[in-house]
């Protein structure tokens, strides 16, 4: 498959396209910085030059024509002020959203946060986080062209993946680490039965594979 992935360079999405390329997959990995690209063409991924925050709909549009799926795992980062949680966490994902419906991309997965609520409280810069990453999130699960899976993690860590994981709609709060978050998403890519869910994961006993096969059919 073809899958495009916003937020290319981010540190899931580089995990995520070593995984891909490793299982015989095309990751594409949509950057801002062009020397970025040498770190994609390593992890076996197709680097392709734009910025979400001032592209069209038409140009993000022309990138996802033709791909199998779609994964926004997109972020503005955390030293980075409220406007830009909601013009990368918020607009971005709306966007991205938009043009793989025009593109006729269906499958489509968002990388979200524990937490995410367009009706979150709060005037400190993770509050207005929350309100985006929610509203982004209620915004890509109304539209009717997209087959949607909202993945939720806790508390993200560099430890070593185990592959063992909790994914469930409320799993509570707990950290996890980016390799598993990585690999869950490889697996939900190939996993059109979860569609319509929005999943919470941590770290946990469970394998990957079996966690989301079990989810799937719940």
């Amino acid at each position: 498959m073809r899958i495009v992935i916003a937020g290319g360079h981010g540190q899931i999405a580089l995990r995520l396209e070593r995984l891909l390329a490793a299982g015989g997959h095309e990751p594409v990995g949509i950057i801002r910085k062009p020397e970025q690209s040498d770190d994609l063409r390593e992890a076996g991924a197709e680097p392709c030059l734009l910025d979400l925050e001032s592209a069209s709909v038409d140009e993000v549009t022309a990138v996802l024509t033709g791909a199998d799926a779609a994964v926004f795992a997109a972020g503005a980062g955390p030293g980075s002020g409220p406007e830009r949680k909601d013009t990368v966490d918020r607009d971005a994902a709306i966007l991205f959203a938009d043009a793989a419906e025009r593109a006729r991309v269906r499958r489509h997965i968002v990388v979200s946060s524990m937490g995410a609520d367009p009706g979150h409280e709060g005037d400190e810069v993770f509050d207005v986080y929350l309100r985006a990453k929610g509203a982004a999130d209620a915004y890509v699960r109304g539209r009717s062209g997209l087959d949607v899976t909202i993945l939720r993690p806790g508390m993200l860590t560099n430890d070593a993946g185990t592959g063992l994981v909790r994914l469930e709609a409320r799993t509570g709060r707990g950290p996890v680490p980016r390799d598993d978050v990585a690999a869950v998403i490889a697996e939900l890519i190939e996993t059109p039965a979860t569609t319509g869910l929005t999943l919470e994961l941590i770290s946990g006993a469970v394998p990957v594979a079996v966690a989301v096969k079990a989810i799937a059919g719940n």
